[in-house]
């Protein structure tokens, strides 16, 4: 097993992708508690994270504001609304060196 520290973007574009990621983050958080895990919700996932709250995953969630602006809604805490759109945060991530998983 590494020592190096984990940390794992989920990237959730769809309803089933989020349910998925929110399974995912428990998961790997209840095997490697030291881990930070990050759900990036765009696209559809937007909508569903905003309808669907969950009190463990959302204060893990980062929201693509540029979904936000396009659905006319926003997103309060525990969410985080990102600065930047979703894929470009995506990417910014993965050069960190975030690994990066689709559920």
């Amino acid at each position: 097993m590494t020592t190096q520290e984990i940390r794992i973007v989920l990237h959730a574009p769809t309803p089933g992708g989020l349910d998925r990621a929110r399974r995912n983050l428990g998961n790997v958080l209840q095997a490697m508690p030291s881990a930070t895990v990050r759900i990036l919700v765009n696209g559809d996932g937007v909508a569903a994270a905003l309808d669907s709250p969950d009190p463990t995953a959302d204060a893990s969630t980062l929201v693509c504001p540029t979904t936000l602006k396009r659905i006319g809604r926003s997103a309060e805490a525990p969410l985080t609304v990102l600065e930047v759109p979703g894929v470009v945060a995506l990417a910014n991530l993965q050069i960190e060196g975030w690994q990066y998983i689709r559920p």
